[in-house]
């Protein structure tokens, strides 16, 4: 069925036209609201420091930060930061870019990590990349510290660290 041919009660054809065709432009706004647990996370990242959530009832210190412990279900207690410095849980040797195009050989490799950050509780880490390491010398248990952008160039953003290196 074409859509000349659907009926409209009391409408011609030339006016059942122009009520489908769309005259305007819409002009549509985008906003995001990070929450207060994140927005905080993000607020301690351009400071300069990574900011945890400790629960209370269990006692974990969660990271990213957040505002309630999906174990007791129940509001965090408080935001605390936590240190910069961690060890490696898992990597991985990347031989792609983030297009998934080949990397040359010449090229450096990419070195995504989960690193367990020291403050929080065990198994709380973050997802980053390992910077100023050779893939072969990484290991799971190795000691890394963040290395952060210069002050004046943070965001308040997971990229205000540059990425973590070995301690």
């Amino acid at each position: 069925m074409t859509i000349d041919k659907v009926p409209v009660k009391g409408l011609s054809s030339q006016e059942y036209e122009k009520a489908l065709k769309v005259t305007w432009q819409p002009d549509l706004q985008y906003a995001w609201d990070n929450g207060i647990a994140i927005g905080k996370y993000l607020e301690a990242l351009k400071d300069g420091k990574i900011l945890g959530a400790r629960c209370e009832e269990c006692g974990r210190i969660m990271l990213p930060a957040r505002s309630f412990c999906e174990l007791c279900w129940r509001p965090t207690d408080e935001y605390l930061p936590v240190k910069d410095t961690g060890v490696v849980n898992t990597f991985s040797i990347c031989n792609v870019n983030w297009d998934a195009s080949r990397l040359k050989p010449e090229e450096p490799r990419h070195l995504p990590a989960v690193i367990e950050i020291d403050g929080a509780s065990a198994g709380m880490g973050i997802l980053h990349i390992l910077g100023n390491v050779d893939p072969k010398d990484i290991k799971i248990g190795m000691k890394v510290k963040a290395k952060w952008k210069p002050e004046k160039e943070r965001e308040g953003c997971i990229t205000d660290i540059l990425y973590f290196e070995p301690v």
